[in-house]
């Protein structure tokens, strides 16, 4: 009788992992993957695929200046501090830090942490990084950030001194801007090789990414996709999925679609127009976050008639914003009254900025001496709404008797041509990182920063460098606001650009997709998204 039984058993078994497999769609033994090691958890695994509308322009994060670059960076490497959505500075390779004195602050850093080429990370590592964002010869676009750093000494092996040349309040937001971003001692080496050599700065680092961060860089074909894969070393926790697969998706339609038939797990960004189609869908719904960015017309101050700011009134009179957010963004984003996000510190909710008056227009642009009009240009990238809101402008400014054309540019291109000045007006946007005015403002103001450090507007005005000069080197909070408040109410009487609004993100987002989420500066969150098969 119970050999029997034993034999029932048996046969149970079997056809039990037999239906099991067949279940499964997979072979019979499901207990190790291929290379023999144990499945990941339920959740875990698997290939994350987003579909994105711009390529990074580098991967080296002291070369670039753009988000779709910084969302690059965000996965392979790490920064000495972390910023948290509701901008608290948090511990990152740096565990702890002290400020000595008004200029003086000391790190200490965690220990065992290894780049992904198996190089140290260490004190002396922290020093080359931020010597080398700072270095002239390298011409980094984020020097703005750390170019008031007077010195930087490894203590001893995991600690590290920062000496700034005057007090500096927002430099641990400024370390956790993605232009602190740590890259391997070896692979910034092989980089100044290269540049003895007449190699362009970056051109070793952006070909070959190495950093200590949650996902190891494997492979970029321009204009195509990116692919990284997962650091199993991570010091912080391995992150959830094998690898992410970034694909250069331009068309919108083709995007929600990538989403819906379950080729795409995220796409950015998600059209107004498309929010309530993958909401309805049932496989997907789309994520929304306000931003700390701006939207902008800007003008070229430097070239006529747009150096006379007569005539950037004028126009700033004919853009109607509250148009655009309802009509172009579907209500989605809030329109801006200056060039400061709600949630940026020094943001003033009582700034009121150039509102809609055609009227005036026709007047302030009689008295600039162009009654008659002129003609000029109007440049976006492939951007779907930014090409709208150029066209409604070409349509506004007929009234003004200016006649516009556009120009529609691939974003690399875009950024380039930009940088170098030979435009009329441009659409662009900012993304404030690090969520303090000094980063909203000094990059897209100052007139050192002129070209692709972000002023494309070419803006030169001495009483607004003395004013951003002066609000980073004020420690006084109060102080601080007020500095910041005066250089709001000058940037909109001066009309360097006209500032449309502060967008909503959106990202659609799988059904099988748990744990995303993108921050005020439009940064994806990868590391502990899982993929539900």
């Amino acid at each position: 009788m119970k050999q029997k039984t034993g034999l029932l058993l048996a046969l149970l078994l079997v056809l039990s992992a037999f239906l099991a497999a067949c279940a499964g769609g997979g072979s019979a033994d499901e207990g190790t993957k291929e290379d023999g090691t144990a499945p990941a958890a339920d959740g875990e695994g698997g290939d994350l695929v987003l579909a994105v509308l711009s390529d990074a322009s580098s991967l080296d994060p002291h070369g670039s200046n753009d988000v779709p670059s910084n969302n690059i960076h965000a996965n392979i490497y790490d920064t000495l501090v972390r910023l948290t959505p509701d901008s608290e500075i948090e511990p990152s390779l740096a565990k702890e830090w002290e400020q000595v004195d008004d200029t003086t602050w000391e790190f200490k850093l965690q220990e065992g942490v290894k780049f992904h080429d198996g190089e140290d990370f260490n004190a002396e590592a922290v020093k080359k990084s931020l010597d080398r964002v700072r270095d002239p010869e390298v011409g980094s676009p984020r020097f703005y950030l750390y170019e008031m750093i007077n010195s930087v000494e490894a203590v001893d092996d995991y600690t590290v001194r920062i000496k700034t040349d005057y007090p500096f309040a927002p430099l641990l937001s400024h370390l956790a801007h993605d232009g602190g971003s740590m890259i391997s001692p070896k692979s910034i080496d092989a980089d100044y090789a290269a540049m003895k050599e007449g190699k362009e700065p970056g051109s070793v680092i952006s070909a070959d990414p190495v950093g200590t961060g949650y996902f190891k860089f494997e492979s970029w074909d321009p204009g195509s996709e990116i692919k990284l894969v997962k650091n199993e070393d991570y010091w912080n926790g391995a992150p959830k999925a094998d690898s992410v697969t970034f694909k250069v998706v331009p068309e919108s339609a083709t995007r929600v679609a990538e989403l819906e038939t379950g080729n795409a797990h995220i796409i950015d960004p998600v059209q107004p127009n498309e929010v309530a189609q993958i909401n309805d869908s049932g496989s997907a719904e789309v994520n929304q976050e306000l931003s700390r960015s701006l939207s902008y017309l800007g003008f070229n101050t430097q070239k006529a008639p747009f150096d006379d700011v007569r005539v950037r009134q004028a126009i700033s009179l004919m853009v109607d914003n509250d148009e655009i957010v309802e009509g172009i963004y579907d209500g989605f984003g809030i329109p801006a009254e200056g060039p400061l996000a709600p949630g940026s510190f020094g943001y003033d909710e009582n700034i009121k900025g150039i509102e809609h008056n055609p009227e005036k227009a026709k007047k302030l642009l009689e008295e600039a001496g162009y009654g008659d009009g002129f003609k000029a240009e109007i440049w976006t990238n492939d951007n779907p709404q930014r090409v709208d809101i150029a066209v409604l402008l070409q349509q506004k400014l007929k009234d003004l008797n200016i006649d516009i054309s556009i120009q529609q540019m691939e974003f690399g291109a875009y950024l380039k041509q930009t940088a170098a000045g030979d435009h009329d007006m441009f659409i662009l946007g900012w993304s404030n990182s690090t969520g303090d005015a000094d980063n909203g403002l000094y990059s897209l103001f100052h007139s050192s920063q002129h070209g692709d450090a972000g002023n494309r507007s070419f803006y030169d005005n001495p009483e607004v460098d003395k004013l951003l000069d002066d609000g980073r080197k004020e420690t006084d909070p109060d102080a601080r606001f007020a500095i910041y408040e005066k250089i709001q109410k000058t940037l909109i009487e001066d009309a360097p650009m006209v500032y449309i609004h502060h967008q909503e993100y959106l990202t659609g987002v799988a059904g099988n997709v748990e744990g995303f989420t993108i921050d005020p500066s439009g940064i994806y969150q990868l590391k502990d998204v899982t993929i539900t098969q």
